[in-house]
Parts: C-alpha cells; sequence; structure tokens
C-alpha cells in the first residue's frame, strides 16, 4: 500500500496561503486505489438501470407505474420490485459515499503537495456549473449540483477527527431517515387510507390529491416537449419555471447525502476502502448489511405491489421508509466489495474499474446518448419503450460503458471530462495523451 493512501499519512493542517496551486499536479495513476474506481463503475452502472425508467418516460413514472406511457403489466411489475429491491437508492448511496471518501483523498494529496482547501472549493465551484448544465441542459435529475452545494459543507469538517465524522454522519443520517419517514408517512394516510375520509382530514386530503394531479399534469406537459423534438421549448421551460429545483434538491438531498460523505470521509481515513479491516469481519458484516437490507426492501416493496403502487404509498417507500435499509446494502455492497474485488483481475473486472476512473465522463456522457435516444429530435423513443426494452437500453448503455473507458484510458491519462475538470480546477492545462 502507497503512503498516500493510509488514513492519516500526511498532516490535517492547511498550507500557507501562498502556496502557488497552480504549480500542482493531480494524482497519478500509481496513487489510485482500486477498489474505489470498481466500486464507482459499479454505481454509476447502477445508476443509470435506476434512471433509465426517468429517461425514457415522463419523470413520475420512475416511482409511480400508473405515469408510463405504455403497458405496464405484471411483467413489469415484477421488474420493479427487482429494481427496487437491488438498484434504486443504493447505487446512489454507494456514489455519495465514494464522493465523501474522493474529497478527503482529494485534499489529502493536496496536503502532500503543499496546497490548501481552497483548491477543493475550486474543484467543487466548478462541478456545480457542470451540474447547472446537467440540469438545464441536458437533464432535470442532475445529482451534481447538490452534491458540489453539499461538498462545500463537507470541506469544513475535513479537519474532525474520524471518529467525529463517523459518529456524526451516522446520527445524522438517522435523524435524516427518521424525518423522511415522518413526512412521507403523513401524505400517504391521508390520501390512501381511511383516516383520510374523516372530516378532519377531507381538507388536507384535498390538497394531496390536488398536488398529485399538478404534479403528473407537469410531468405530462414536459414529456410532450420531448416528444415533440421542441428542445428549446424544453430549455426554455427548466429555466424559466422549474429554475429553483436543484436549490430545493440540496435541501430535500442533504439530509441524506451530507452524512453519507461525512461516512464516506470518515470510512477512507479509517482504512475501509483499502483494506485495513479485519476481511472476517468485513465479509460478516457486508453479508449481513446486504441480506436483512435486501429482505427489509423486498418486504416494502411486496406490501407497494400488493397496495396497487399507489401514488403516495410508493413516495413513502422510495423516500420515506428505506433510508435505513438503504444503508445497510450501500455499506453492505461496498465491504463485499472492497473485501472481494482483489481477486477480481479478469478483463470484465478491468473494465468495470476503468469505467469507474471514468465516471464522471460515464455520468454525464449517459445523459447525453439518452438525449439522443428517446427526444423527438433524435431516435425519439420517449414514451414508446416498455420497462423490459428500457432495461435493453440500459444493457447497451453499459456495454458502451466498458467498451470505451479502458481503451481511451489506456491512451489517455484522463477521460475527456476529468481532464477537462482537472485542468479547470488547476488553472492550467495538462497532456491529456499518454
Amino acid at each position: 500500500m502507497s503512503t498516500v493512501e493510509q488514513a492519516g499519512s500526511v498532516p490535517i493542517e492547511d498550507a500557507p496561503v501562498d502556496t502557488p496551486e497552480s504549480s500542482l499536479v493531480p494524482a497519478k495513476k500509481a496513487e489510485r486505489i482500486g477498489s474505489l474506481d470498481l466500486i464507482r463503475g459499479i454505481a454509476v452502472m447502477g445508476i443509470l438501470v435506476a434512471n433509465i425508467v426517468a429517461f425514457g418516460q415522463p419523470f413520475q413514472a420512475y416511482m409511480y407505474p400508473e405515469a408510463f406511457l405504455t403497458d405496464h403489466g405484471p411483467a413489469s411489475d415484477w421488474l420493479l420490485v427487482a429494481q427496487f429491491v437491488l438498484i434504486d437508492g443504493k447505487m446512489r448511496a454507494l456514489f455519495t459515499l465514494l464522493f465523501g471518501a474522493g474529497l478527503y483523498l482529494f485534499m489529502e494529496r493536496a496536503w502532500a503537495r503543499g496546497a490548501s482547501r481552497r483548491l477543493q472549493m475550486r474543484r467543487l465551484f466548478f462541478l456545480m456549473l457542470f451540474g447547472m448544465i446537467h440540469f438545464y441542459l441536458i437533464w432535470l435529475g442532475d445529482i451534481l449540483f447538490y452534491y458540489a452545494v453539499i461538498g462545500f459543507v463537507i470541506v469544513g469538517c475535513l479537519k474532525w477527527s474520524a471518529k467525529a465524522q463517523l459518529w456524526t454522519g451516522l446520527i445524522g443520517y438517522i435523524f435524516g431517515a427518521l424525518l423522511y419517514a415522518t413526512m412521507l408517512s403523513v401524505p400517504y394516510v391521508v390520501s390512501e387510507t381511511s383516516i383520510g375520509e374523516s372530516e378532519e382530514m377531507a381538507p388536507m386530503r384535498v390538497d394531496l390529491d390536488r398536488g398529485k394531479a399538478e404534479a403528473l399534469a407537469e410531468s405530462s406537459r414536459e414529456s410532450a416537449l420531448i416528444q415533440s423534438g421542441d428542445y428549446f421549448g424544453y430549455v426554455t421551460l427548466r429555466a424559466t419555471e422549474h429554475w429553483y429545483e436543484p436549490l430545493v434538491n440540496v435541501f430535500f438531498f442533504g439530509l441524506e447525502s451530507l452524512p453519507l460523505m461525512l461516512l464516506g470521509v470518515a470510512l477512507y481515513r479509517m482504512g475501509f476502502f483499502s483494506g485495513s479491516f479485519a476481511p472476517r469481519k468485513m465479509r460478516l458484516w457486508g453479508w449481513l448489511g446486504l441480506t436483512i437490507g435486501a429482505a427489509w426492501h423486498l418486504a416494502l416493496a411486496l406490501w407497494a405491489k400488493g397496495d396497487g403502487y399507489t401514488y403516495y404509498g410508493m413516495l413513502a417507500i422510495f423516500v420515506g421508509w428505506s433510508p435505513i435499509p438503504r444503508l445497510m446494502m450501500a455499506l453492505g455492497i461496498a465491504a463485499l466489495l472492497v473485501e472481494y474485488s482483489p481477486q477480481w483481475t479478469g478483463w470484465l473486472a478491468q473494465r468495470v474499474s476503468a469505467a469507474g476512473r471514468a465516471a464522471f465522463t460515464n455520468y454525464l456522457g449517459t445523459s447525453i446518448v439518452m438525449l439522443f435516444v428517446f427526444h423527438g429530435w433524435a431516435l425519439g423513443l420517449f414514451g414508446e419503450l416498455s420497462r423490459p426494452m428500457l432495461y435493453v437500453v440500459t444493457a447497451l448503455t453499459c456495454a458502451l460503458m466498458l467498451a470505451w473507458s479502458k481503451p481511451w484510458l489506456e491512451r489517455y491519462r484522463y477521460g475527456p471530462l476529468e481532464w477537462l475538470w482537472r485542468c479547470l480546477t488547476y488553472g492550467k492545462m495538462f497532456p491529456l495523451k499518454r
């Protein structure tokens, strides 16, 4: 293990403010931690599996099958169960943990080179700009903007002890999970159960029904613009009537993402990702977290299916009732990947790791590919494909990620957007070709 991989291997102190950060260089390939790249590669492909419905069908269809513009039959219902149990939320949680780890990893190396946290702030500023471009010009499901904004908060916590980061992350996550559960349980109880039929609850039920109708109508409006090929109209709608949504996402996802990033920082510093934990414990806790979390998710999914996939019921299980088992599964998956990945040296593992090294390009690149696949001015498949067919598109796109990433990185030092982000961060041009 190289010294840069060891928690606490560099002082947790900022460099003097007059350090010439433009003279710094990014991390070399030899300084990378293999497990991070592999997990990141799996996460970026898993995020596509989670998001494909929102790419190819109205955004509300992500959680509410009735919003599909195609038939959502029994096979699709069971595929929804499988996706909820195995994918939804877990890949984003993994990505968020790794983002936190990456924040500290970047600063650990920057501190070793004599930089201050100003370099990280500059890096996050440009990530925020990328997120705004993604949201307003490409796809409304952007996570980069709120990752960057929350990342600014995490930067202020990087000098805490790893123990303080760990416990603050855990307590903060549990608090957020309880708050989400409370906030999302009330709409379900009022709107979807007999309790909402009482005279006292009737006004709230009317308001909730109105909110549901407005959300579905707005989703249909955006869908019509996509199907028509009116890209300018689609962008105008996002910029004029939905300009505030990236800020809303900061608060909506903040109670989950901020604690997860802190946990990622703490786990990295404690050696979780570099194999410093006892293998037996990693396997034990990994399988326990994965099994218990999956069983919990399955119970929620089967309940929702039996309940008829109601609007507020689905919102409750996706956002309100699944954060705790989601954390269990995300940590379990991460532990098992860290423990078993050193044995995976075949061509597939190499390509997944390469996709992880180019995760930024793959994440934004996927959204751009989906523009051409679904928007009316291109292939025009929006609203035309059933859930099973959307998974075919997902498989082909993941195959594309695996196909290009490794050959590219054998010839070039970074992924295209990774290179651009580094150049902007350091304020200088770096050679791209090896």
